[in-house]
């Protein structure tokens, strides 16, 4: 198959990988533009997918929109089977997904049509669902609408973070998509429109949802801390040193106790939380500082019961 492969990020990167390595013919990758990195933002970076390209030798092209005629034609003249798709970050019109003869296929991280949209691995933790996984479906011109090709499912629990579930479903996404093209290019991938039951729209971290809310039940923030751990992480701030830190919680585990929403409950860290349950941190990172267990932590800072995070 000659595939044009778009995608960006780390979690795009495995499935880019083998495809090349199961014998596709990769004849171009679309990424987004280099941004600004290190701590003066003066550096221009890769993606992590234009690094692999690269590494591979395959052309990359790193347009800032697919909009405009000389894009769609610079893209139609790759002469494509098919484009798969895995986190690009650019819409793609109709010229783009007619291109190739096959059309445009998309490795998404939820059970459609459950958690369409922009953050599907953070919306499953901080739901509570149980399960989740991958799905290769045909694109169209809805948002994460089209038919049904594969799917792969794991199981989400407590102990989940997103940084755990974002390995797991970028492995099962390189899986199924190998699976997937070798299918299409025998002829044998039917394709099973989504239900229209059960749609939920994933939509995007927003900033004001990384400050941990203790007046939470505890069940339910644990869940929404390991949604968002380890990026961009939940956060609350302490006093250590003398001044205000913020500090991210990573892992948490529920524990017992019951108090004011956000008082420290022990000499373990134990907080309060919403309708009388408690939770206390297994992980942490301080702000400047390096990811640390709770035990390793409080050798170093000390929190007295009775103080209420903010």
């Amino acid at each position: 198959m000659r595939i044009v492969f778009m995608g960006t990020p780390d979690f795009a990167v495995p499935t880019l990988e083998a495809l090349a390595g199961a014998g596709h013919d990769i004849v171009a990758c679309y990424s987004q533009p280099p941004r600004p990195a290190g701590r003066r933002g003066l550096e221009l970076v890769a993606s992590p997918v234009q690094q692999a390209a690269e590494r591979l030798g395959i052309p990359v092209f790193t347009p800032k929109s697919l909009k405009g005629e000389a894009a769609q034609t610079a893209f139609a003249a790759h002469n494509a089977h098919v484009a798969v798709v895995v986190a690009y970050g650019l819409l793609l019109p109709l010229p783009i997904l007619e291109a190739p003869a096959h059309g445009c296929y998309n490795g998404h991280g939820s059970l459609l049509p459950r958690w369409r949209g922009a953050a599907p691995m953070q919306r499953a933790i901080m739901a509570g669902d149980t399960a989740t996984g991958v799905q290769v479906m045909k694109m169209d011109l809805g948002m994460d609408t089209g038919p049904i090709a594969l799917t792969r499912t794991t199981p989400i629990d407590d102990t989940t973070t997103l940084g755990d579930l974002h390995d797991t479903l970028s492995q099962l996404c390189a899986q199924a998509m190998v699976e997937a093209m070798d299918r299409l290019a025998k002829g044998d991938l039917p394709l099973t429109p989504q239900s229209e039951d059960g749609i939920l729209h994933a939509a995007k971290i927003d900033k004001a949802e990384t400050r941990i809310d203790w007046s939470m039940p505890s069940s339910r923030l644990l869940r929404h801390i390991h949604g968002l751990s380890p990026m961009p992480g939940a956060w609350c701030e302490m006093v250590l040193g003398g001044k205000p830190v913020r500090v991210k919680w990573l892992r948490v585990e529920v524990a017992e106790g019951e108090g004011q929403p956000g008082m420290v409950l022990d000499d373990n860290l134990t907080v309060a939380c919403g309708e009388g349950t408690a939770l206390r941190p297994v992980e942490l990172l301080k702000a400047g500082g390096k990811q640390a267990s709770r035990e390793e932590f409080l050798r170093g800072n000390s929190i007295t019961p009775g103080t209420v995070l903010a």
